[in-house]
């Protein structure tokens, strides 16, 4: 059955070679005055964008402030600060430069500034909904989460290793500008993450027991195969643009959910397992997914063989021999495979942690209270199922 869907993908997307130098245009567009620019280290200054970039604000008369320090499972307590500085500043405007991480803590500045009166926290812990948030946009620098054009956030509270999503059309960003030359010099490993995050995107929506359309499938196997193919590319030849552009554009198109339309919502149990991970042991998310996503295939494809089966035959080119069950499997291994192919980890050892029976009962206790008790489309795990799923990507397959 097909679902009823509302899409809604607002983000105007400026694509292309040296479409930064039009930020100040795009913010002035969308009224932006006196902005507040986030971004992670230092290596925006050094490669000139920055400087690019806030060129064009002054050409615009558009004032600007800086937060900088944004890392990887970005923290809540640089979000506090970003408010403080907001509010103090009378910023009207975030704008990320960076990827993931940096959009998600402009998101969670804009929604804590937006209603001042409120701990931001309290959105990410499901206690409220948003009334309001400060628009937002972003110069991309690697493709990856899609939070350019999604309406999600993702922050971790590095008090109590809680990292929780937030996902609310009020944060959709204004417009994104995407130049895939600004990834051209990333290293290998963030690379290959990013492609990871953003091939698991598309497959959280394809893994489901909740009614699918056979355009959406096409749609998101057709994406699936294109990032297959230019992350193996890029892993030998990391300065080919066009390799870099296909990646981007989908990295986009994987999470303003396109290929979600017609279905149940996607599973993203891989999601909410990862987070548990990368909350306690702060390793990269798309290495992380990497890691945990055989490990639930294999738990849960006996509840979802046909879909298993349609995934191993048109994204993973699995020959039709074989039983039905016998399909799926190759395709989960042909999964792995690719992973390490392009230097992803396929269990926790392969990713250099090693948890503990205890840490794996509380990952699981906090994953099971971050999602209400259960999770997921192509079979709903409980507290014991993620236990389970843990204790597989904890032994070496």
């Amino acid at each position: 059955m097909i679902h009823n869907f509302d899409f809604y993908s607002p983000t105007e997307v400026l694509f292309g070679k040296e479409t930064q130098k039009d930020t100040g245009k795009y913010v002035k567009k969308y009224n932006g005055h006196n902005i507040l620019i986030v971004y992670g280290s230092d290596r925006i200054v050094k490669n000139g964008l920055l400087e690019e970039i806030t060129s064009s604000l002054k050409n615009e008369n558009i004032t600007y402030h800086l937060l900088n320090g944004i890392v990887p499972n970005p923290q809540l307590g640089k979000v506090y600060e970003g408010i403080d500085l907001g509010k103090r500043e009378k910023i009207d405007f975030l704008l990320a430069i960076g990827g993931g991480s940096v959009i998600d803590t402009a998101k969670a500045i804009a929604y804590g500034l937006a209603e001042p009166e409120n701990d931001v926290w309290e959105l990410f812990e499901h206690q409220r909904k948003a009334k309001a948030c400060l628009p937002v946009a972003s110069v991309l620098t690697i493709a990856a989460a899609g939070s350019e054009t999604s309406m999600g956030a993702v922050i971790t509270n590095e008090k109590n290793e809680e990292k929780r999503a937030y996902d609310d059309d009020l944060a959709r960003p204004k417009f994104a500008i995407m130049n895939p030359e600004l990834t051209l010099n990333l290293p290998d490993f963030q690379t290959e993450c990013g492609a990871t995050d953003i091939m698991m995107h598309t497959m959280e929506r394809y893994f489901t027991n909740g009614g699918n359309m056979e355009l959406t499938d096409a749609i998101a196997e057709g994406l699936l195969r294109t990032v297959k193919e230019n992350a193996l590319l890029l892993h030998h030849d990391p300065q080919n643009y066009d390799a870099r552009a296909e990646v981007m554009w989908a990295g986009s198109l994987s999470h303003n959910n396109l290929t979600g339309c017609g279905n149940d919502g996607g599973d993203f149990a891989t999601h909410m397992l990862e987070h548990e991970v990368s909350g306690m042991f702060n390793v990269t998310h798309g290495a992380g997914l990497a890691a945990i996503w055989p490990s639930w295939a294999r738990y849960v494809y006996k509840n979802d063989l046909a879909r298993f089966v349609k995934f191993a035959k048109n994204v993973m080119g699995v020959q039709e021999q074989g039983t039905d069950e016998e399909i799926a499997l190759a395709g989960i291994d042909k999964m792995v495979e690719f992973y390490h192919s392009i230097g992803m980890p396929a269990n926790f050892a392969e990713l250099g942690i090693h948890p503990s029976e205890t840490q794996i009962m509380e990952m699981a206790q906090s994953c099971s209270n971050a999602t209400g008790g259960h999770k997921g489309s192509a079979k709903v795990l409980y507290y014991d199922d993620m236990v389970q799923i843990y204790k597989m990507a904890n032994q070496e397959i």
